[in-house]
């Protein structure tokens, strides 16, 4: 009566077995399964008691036993078990028989040297626990009893004829009874007839060596045919199924054999694994030294080891050993063999913790390293984790650390909002290319955001990039002056032709007579290239909304940044990872006249230009890109420090004159200010006009306020012959009267305007006007002191001042 109410355990047991992928192990069924709670993957065996004799369900129960007392790094691990009246069950870590998976890997290739000794080693070290340690003897030793767990680490199992060498009381029967196959596994001599007890464990681990290297064992006397074994293994081998039991070595003594120098265990891969296991009581030193010698090694490692053996450790080693940067390089090797989802559930999280680090050593690795993994950065965790960390990179006192901020900005500016990409890092920019002592950083800066203008939206492209590059166009490093002309170039689809002919093409052709020829040859070939544009215009104006039609774009978005990732990074990385060998000591001067010349072919759209074959470092080899950035050598940080010294001294005598491009208020780095605060932008309105901090006069607010079209015909009139004007400003015809001597003054900061110019109705110029106001405030004010004092009289030492 109480049966017809009992539960049945099953339907309590914790794990679900799933019915695909059954495999005999034995007596048992080896399932695939899973964790009802978490889904964690796990495999289970199955025994059923209906199905089997007395003597297999004896073993069973043994089998089961051993399991789940038996505890080693090397032995298949217990997870959970149940036994009922009509099955066994156990509950172990996911597995694979060694026979499917060597067979798997003789698909992709064939199983390494280097993960074989590894598996031969596991092995042999959880056969000696259970001889030396334990002393029980494992009886069943082959093919069938050994299984591969996710990380490619061998598990020694088939514990089912384990016994005691001071006897059970429960007497097992061989393995042969059981399965009449396994009799050629035996060894020759009759059992306890010579030799120590565990020599038939011996001689059967032999025949698995055997069978690792050349298949399923046909008969016994096949064992001396060595075939595939390698010839390092041979004489240790030989011993193991030598016919004398009494020289078989104990699995102790074996693994010191192979471990010895030249033995076929002594490799890196497993000094590496040996090292992983005994982590944790580790010298810190010594963990340094490991990580630093493990990113060359795991080239060789197996996928499924680096994956599940070596990345957790790496992770473990970041959160909780204080490993630092050492990790970052073979953390990002083991990267690659992650899916995705992998990648974004075990790396990204540690990466975006590492932004926030203060070790310069780590960021500048992961500024460095940044392509492997910006793909799996998602748009919010840049914005909101990543860029407020990386934007200190911009103001740090490291020159290295703040080229390669630079750098990483190609790789980050899909990803960043409007915020970040037209306001914080615009600012920036303006700063560094501005106040940067550095000029290869310098010179970068302005290739960036070349670079980078197309994510850019409109306004900021036409208050910005015109600004940008006519500042690079005077910047005393040749390399940078070079990036301000084919900034211009690069961009030539964001300008309109009344732009290309009042900004641009002046401040070109003012380069034609660069001291350095590179510079004077990319500034012809870009103003053939906007003249060929004006040009067009010229002959047919109907062709103007066609050419101006990317003036007014809309950004891009961060779809296309794996391409752009691509030839990003190829680009600059190559641009100061060369030493400038071509200048003296000390100095600027313009490249030897043998040095490599790029020779891009001119024309308005530069992006079909593949850069020509020239000497690159050692380092790397510039890929030919499809613009013209990457064909100059734009120089390096790794220079001397005269050349340095030098080169501060030329850039703060050369640049600082220039305040027309400097206005930035925020000198400390500590104030909000906008790209225009920075000196972008400030000296023009978005019309190319002067802007509002100039107030037209009466004479000329025709010629300024009128429309475009209208200022040249009302500014013909009046208008001399061209001999009549005073062109060098010396003795001559009146200013008063010049129209060009006005509006050059104009464009002077207003230096040369005339003061008998009338601009108010009392007949004085505004400045007179509110200098004359000053002095009759000054005059009212001091009139009025006068009057207090002498209506009071003089205040006497002492006296209390009553009023």
């Amino acid at each position: 009566m109480w049966s017809f109410f009992a539960r049945d355990p099953i339907k309590d047991f914790n794990y679900e077995i799933l019915p695909e992928n059954q495999e005999k192990s034995g007596i048992w069924t080896l399932s695939r399964g899973k964790r009802k709670t978490t889904g964690e993957p796990v495999s289970v065996f199955v025994y059923e008691i209906s199905q089997g004799t007395e003597e297999q369900t004896q073993l069973a129960k043994a089998a089961f036993k051993r399991t789940k007392t038996l505890r080693h790094p090397n032995i298949l691990s217990y997870v959970d078990g149940l036994e009922t009246e009509k099955s066994l069950y156990i509950v172990t870590e996911p597995v694979t028989p060694l026979a499917a998976h060597l067979k798997l890997q003789a698909e992709k290739g064939g199983a390494s040297d280097l993960e074989v000794s590894w598996g031969l080693h596991q092995i042999v070290k959880a056969l000696s626990f259970l001889v030396n340690d334990c002393h029980l003897n494992h009886n069943n030793m082959g093919m069938w009893a050994v299984f591969v767990d996710r990380a490619g680490e061998w598990k020694l199992g088939g514990l089912d004829h384990v016994t005691s060498e001071q006897g059970d009381s429960i007497s097992l029967p061989p393995p042969k009874v059981i399965n009449p196959d396994l009799e050629r596994y035996d060894p020759p001599e009759s059992p306890g007839n010579g030799g120590e007890k565990w020599t038939g464990d011996v001689w059967r681990l032999g025949c698995l060596i055997w069978e690792v290297f050349n298949g399923s064992l046909p008969r016994a006397s096949s064992l001396r045919s060595l075939g595939k074994i390698p010839k390092q293994l041979v004489p240790h081998y030989c011993e193991l199924v030598g016919a004398n039991p009494k020289i078989r070595p104990n699995p102790a003594r074996f693994l010191l054999n192979c471990r010895s120098p030249g033995g076929f265990m002594n490799n890196s891969f497993v000094e590496s694994c040996l090292f992983l296991e005994e982590i944790q009581i580790k010298e810190p030193a010594e963990k340094q030294q490991f990580f630093q010698d493990l990113s060359e090694n795991l080239d060789s490692f197996p996928e499924d080891f680096c994956k599940h053996k070596v990345l957790p450790q790496l992770l473990t080693a970041f959160e909780f050993g204080n490993a630092g940067a050492v990790v970052l390089t073979p953390l990002f090797k083991v990267g690659k063999y992650l899916s995705a989802e992998e990648y974004q559930q075990k790396i990204i999280p540690v990466i975006v913790k590492m932004f926030s680090s203060t070790d310069r050593a780590m960021r500048i690795r992961l500024l460095q390293q940044m392509e492997q993994f910006i793909q799996y950065l998602n748009e919010a965790a840049v914005n909101s984790q990543i860029f407020p960390h990386v934007v200190h990179g911009f103001t740090d006192t490291n020159p290295a650390i703040r080229e390669q901020t630079v750098k990483s900005m190609l790789l980050l500016a899909p990803k960043l909002n409007e915020t970040n990409l037209n306001q914080e890092l615009m600012r920036h920019f303006a700063r560094l290319q501005a106040r940067d002592d550095q000029g290869p950083i310098r010179c970068n800066t302005t290739v960036c955001l070349g670079k980078i203008a197309p994510y850019l939206n409109a306004g900021m492209r036409q208050r910005v990039l015109i600004s940008a590059f006519s500042r690079a166009a005077k910047d005393p490093f040749p390399a940078s002056r070079a990036a301000g002309v084919l900034g211009f170039a690069a961009t030539h689809q964001y300008y309109s032709v009344a732009e290309s002919a009042s900004r641009i093409l002046p401040t070109l052709c003012t380069l034609t007579v660069d001291p350095d020829k590179n510079v004077r040859d990319q500034a012809f070939k870009a103003i053939k290239s906007f003249l060929s544009k004006l040009e067009t215009v010229s002959e047919d104006p109907s062709k103007l909304a066609e050419i101006e039609k990317d003036v007014t774009a809309l950004a891009q978005t961060g779809g296309s940044a794996a391409t752009w990732a691509g030839w990003a990074v190829t680009g600059v990385s190559s641009l100061t990872s060369k030493l400038i060998r071509n200048a003296p000591a000390g100095s600027e001067a313009p490249p030897a006249e043998n040095s490599p010349t790029p020779q891009p072919a001119a024309g308005p759209v530069p992006t079909n230009t593949a850069a020509p074959s020239r000497e690159t470092s050692n380092e790397e080899t510039v890929e030919p890109d499809k613009d013209r950035w990457d064909d100059e050598d734009w120089g390096s940080l790794e220079v001397n420090d005269e050349a340095v010294k030098k080169q501060s001294s030329d850039w703060s005598s050369g640049w600082d004159a220039d305040d027309s491009w400097s206005n930035e208020k925020d000198v400390d780095g500590q104030g909000q200010s906008s790209p225009a605060d920075e000196g972008w932008g400030n000296d023009w309105d978005e019309d190319g006009n002067l802007s509002e901090s100039f107030t037209p006069t009466s004479q000329n607010k025709a010629l300024t306020g009128a429309p475009k079209s209208a200022r040249l015909s009302s500014a013909q009139e009046g208008v001399g012959l061209a001999s009549d004007y005073n062109w060098d400003g010396a003795e001559g015809k009146s200013t008063t009267s010049d129209l060009f001597i006005f509006v050059f003054a104009v464009r002077e900061n207003r230096k040369y305007l005339p003061n008998n110019h009338a601009l108010t109705p009392s007949g004085l110029s505004k400045v007179e006007l509110a200098k004359k106001k000053r002095e009759e405030r000054r005059k009212e004010l001091e009139a009025k002191r006068a009057e207090r004092k002498a209506a009071k009289g003089p205040l006497k030492l002492g006296a209390r001042k009553l009023d």
